[in-house]
C-alpha cells in the first residue's frame, strides 16, 4: 500500500493498514452486527440491509471522525452517530467501542497476514531453488572467515526460517484470530438471554472464531499476532543482513540489485536490502510495545489498549513491506561462485585447518594436534604462506605428520574446501523437504 514520501519503501506491497482500511474494517464490523442483531430478531426486518448499504468509506470522512473522537477517547462513538444517521436503523447493538475497534483489528490482520504469507510463499519458492547451488564459499563466525560452506547451505537456512514463520502466520491466522464481542464490560448484558446468540451470529458474519470469553483485558492474541510478525521480520532481516555484507566490495561475493547515490555516480547499493533492514529493525520495538500494554486493568483498560492502535498498524505494515522487498531481492541475488572461491583461497587455506586438525587427532590427541595447527596457521599469517607449506617447513609439525603417517598429498586433501562440508548436502536435503511440507499444510 504505497503512500506518502516514505510510502514506497516502509508501505510497499499489498498490506493495507491505512486509515481507510481500518475504518472500512470497523464498518465491516458494524453491518455484520447489524445482520446478526436482526437474525437474533433484536432489529427489524430490513434494518441490516440498510446499514450494510452505507457502511462504506465514501460516506465517511477520516478526518471529521478524528476530530470528533478527541471527546470520547476513539473514534467508534462518532462512526455510530454517524451510520446511524445514514442508514436510518439502529446499530452498535450491545457493543461497546472495543468491540468495534478490535473486531476490526482482527479483519485487517487476517487480510495482512494473507498478503503476508502470499509474499512468504513466493520468497521461499526461490531460496528453495537457491538451496541447489552448489558453490563453495567461506563459512563465516564472529565476521571472520571460519570453515567452508556451500551458498546452497545458506540459502537453505534461509528458506527454513522463512517457512517456520509462515507457520507461525498461519497458526495464528487459523487459531488466534477471534471476535471481540463482550459489551461494557464483558458480559453482554444489555442483550439480554440473546447476547450469546447475536456473538455467534456476529462470527459468523465475519467468518471468524467466536472466542470462549470476550478478550478486552486478555491480550495474548494481539501478542501473537505481534509476535508472529516479528518472527516474520527476523527471518527477512537475517537475509537482507547476510545480503549486505556479501554484496560488500571487498567481499562481492553477491550482486543485490543496484541503487545510486545522491552524490557518488560509482555507488550499487543494495537497496532492497537495506530497506528491508529499514523495516525489520522497527519491529523489535513495536513488539515489546504490545507486549508491555497487554498488563490491562480490570474488564476495561484505561490507556493500554489504546496504545496498541498505532504499533499495530505500523507492524502490519512494516512486515508487509519486508516481505514485499524480499521478493525483489532474492529474484535480483546473482551468485558470483569465482569470487567465492577466490575469497577462500586468499586465506591460504586456513579455513581448512580445522580438518587438519581432525586429520592429526587419532595419532597426536586432539589438544595436541588443535595446538599444532594453530602454531601452524600463526606462521602462515606472518610468513603469508599456505598452511601445508607452514606445517611442512616447521620440524615440530613436519614431524608430527610424520608420525600420523600423512604425506603431503594426503595433506593438501585435507586443505580442500570440498572435503570438508561434512552433512551439508544432508541438511539441504532436509531443509528442501520440510519446505515441501510446509507447503502442503498452508496449501501453498
Amino acid at each position: 500500500m504505497t503512500t506518502g514520501l516514505f510510502g514506497g519503501l516502509f508501505a510497499r506491497g499489498n498490506v493495507d493498514a491505512s486509515d481507510a482500511a481500518w475504518l472500512q474494517a470497523m464498518l465491516d464490523t458494524e453491518a455484520a452486527l447489524a445482520r446478526a442483531a436482526e437474525r437474533a430478531g433484536l432489529a427489524p426486518t430490513g434494518s441490516a440491509a440498510a446499514v450494510t448499504a452505507k457502511s462504506k468509506t465514501e460516506f465517511f470522512e477520516n478526518r471529521t471522525l478524528g476530530e470528533q473522537a478527541v471527546a470520547t477517547g476513539n473514534p467508534v462513538p462518532a462512526l455510530v452517530r454517524e451510520l446511524t444517521r445514514l442508514s436510518g436503523a439502529p446499530v452498535h447493538h450491545g457493543a461497546t467501542s472495543q468491540d468495534i475497534i478490535d473486531t476490526a483489528g482482527v479483519l485487517i490482520a487476517r487480510r495482512a497476514i494473507d498478503v503476508v504469507l502470499a509474499d512468504l510463499s513466493a520468497a521461499a519458492a526461490t531460496c528453495a531453488g537457491l538451496a541447489t547451488n552448489d558453490a563453495v564459499m567461506s563459512g563465516r563466525t564472529l565476521l571472520q572467515q571460519a570453515v567452508p560452506v556451500t551458498f546452497g547451505l545458506v540459502a537453505a537456512g534461509w528458506l527454513t526460517a522463512i517457512d517456520e514463520a509462515r507457520q507461525s502466520l498461519h497458526r495464528v491466522k487459523t487459531t488466534r484470530l477471534a471476535i471481540q464481542f463482550g459489551g461494557a464490560a464483558g458480559t453482554l448484558a444489555s442483550l439480554g438471554d440473546a447476547g450469546s446468540q447475536v456473538a455467534a451470529f456476529l462470527a459468523e458474519e465475519l467468518d471468524l472464531p467466536l472466542p470462549v470469553l470476550p478478550w478486552h483485558t486478555n491480550r495474548l492474541r494481539i501478542i501473537e499476532i505481534a509476535a508472529a510478525l516479528a518472527e516474520t521480520c527476523a527471518a527477512l532481516g537475517k537475509i537482507a543482513r547476510d545480503v549486505t555484507l556479501l554484496a560488500q566490495t571487498e567481499v562481492a561475493e553477491v550482486r543485490a540489485g543496484a541503487g545510486g547515490s545522491s552524490t557518488m555516480p560509482h555507488k550499487q547499493n543494495p537497496v532492497a536490502a537495506i530497506t528491508i533492514l529499514g523495516c525489520t529493525k522497527q519491529a523489535p520495538g513495536l513488539l515489546a510495545t504490545l507486549a508491555a500494554a497487554a498488563e490491562q486493568e480490570h474488564q476495561r483498560a484505561a490507556g493500554s489498549w489504546h496504545s496498541e492502535w498505532q504499533p499495530l498498524f505500523h507492524l502490519l505494515t512494516l512486515t508487509g513491506s519486508a516481505t514485499s522487498w524480499s521478493i525483489k531481492l532474492l529474484s535480483d541475488l546473482e551468485i558470483d561462485p569465482a569470487r567465492m572461491r577466490a575469497n577462500l583461497n586468499a586465506t591460504h587455506g586456513l579455513p581448512m585447518a580445522e580438518s587438519v586438525t581432525t586429520l592429526l587427532t587419532p595419532a597426536l590427541g586432539r589438544l595436541q594436534a588443535h595446538d599444532l595447527v594453530a602454531q601452524a596457521s600463526a606462521r602462515a599469517t606472518t610468513r603469508n604462506t599456505n598452511l601445508a607449506d607452514a606445517l611442512l617447513s616447521d620440524d615440530t609439525s613436519a614431524a608430527a605428520l610424520a608420525t600420523a603417517g600423512i604425506t603431503r598429498p594426503e595433506l593438501e586433501s585435507a586443505l580442500e574446501p570440498e572435503s570438508y562440508l561434512g552433512a551439508t548436502a544432508e541438511f539441504i536435503r532436509r531443509a528442501l523437504a520440510a519446505h515441501s511440507a510446509t507447503d502442503e499444510i498452508l496449501g501453498t
